[in-house]
């Protein structure tokens, strides 16, 4: 399991994440300084141990490199909340906890998750689940309550709550 990324890790990842195609550091670090005053070599030192720690891959561009990310960001979410569940003494009491502090909202979104992975209510046997579409569309929030849509495709991006994701350093 990955340890949580540290805030400038989760400032850089956040933009890989959410513009969902290979970066450059001056990319990121041009946007960034909109919020901040951050030197080249900073984003250079973040993007490279993230790379080293197996959260971006990289492809060589001219004298520079393109980042990409290797999971997703729920993908990072689910690996931390598995972790943290995992670590309880009493995971029964655990989830009791944590669906007392959940809003309407996410109540809502963890039915629909229980609906799309086809997880059995209780005493029924699991019923197998067809996939289709493709990893981008995985999990998509337009797939996740919209009954009429198929479920999403399992995705092809590494699982950190697996195991075989990003290594934790």
């Amino acid at each position: 399991m990955p340890r949580p990324l540290g805030e400038l890790e989760d400032t850089v990842m956040t933009r890989v994440w959410k513009w969902n195609r290979p970066v450059t550091v001056r990319e990121v670090l041009e946007d960034l300084q909109k919020e901040r005053s951050i030197a080249y070599t900073t984003v250079m030192t973040v993007l490279d141990n993230l790379h080293q720690k197996g959260w971006v891959r990289r492809q060589a561009e001219g004298r520079a490199y393109r980042y990409e990310a290797v999971s997703t960001r729920a993908a990072y979410a689910a690996a931390l909340m598995n972790e943290a569940w995992s670590q309880s003494d009493n995971p029964a009491a655990a989830l009791v906890a944590f669906f007392g502090m959940m809003s309407e909202e996410q109540r809502q979104a963890l039915t629909d998750a229980v609906r799309v992975a086809g997880l059995p209510e209780t005493g029924e046997q699991r019923r197998p689940v067809e996939r289709a579409g493709s990893p981008e569309q995985a999990g998509s929030p337009e797939q996740v309550g919209s009954p009429e849509q198929s479920p999403p495709a399992e995705p092809s991006v590494e699982n950190p709550a697996a195991g075989e994701g990003p290594r934790g350093r």
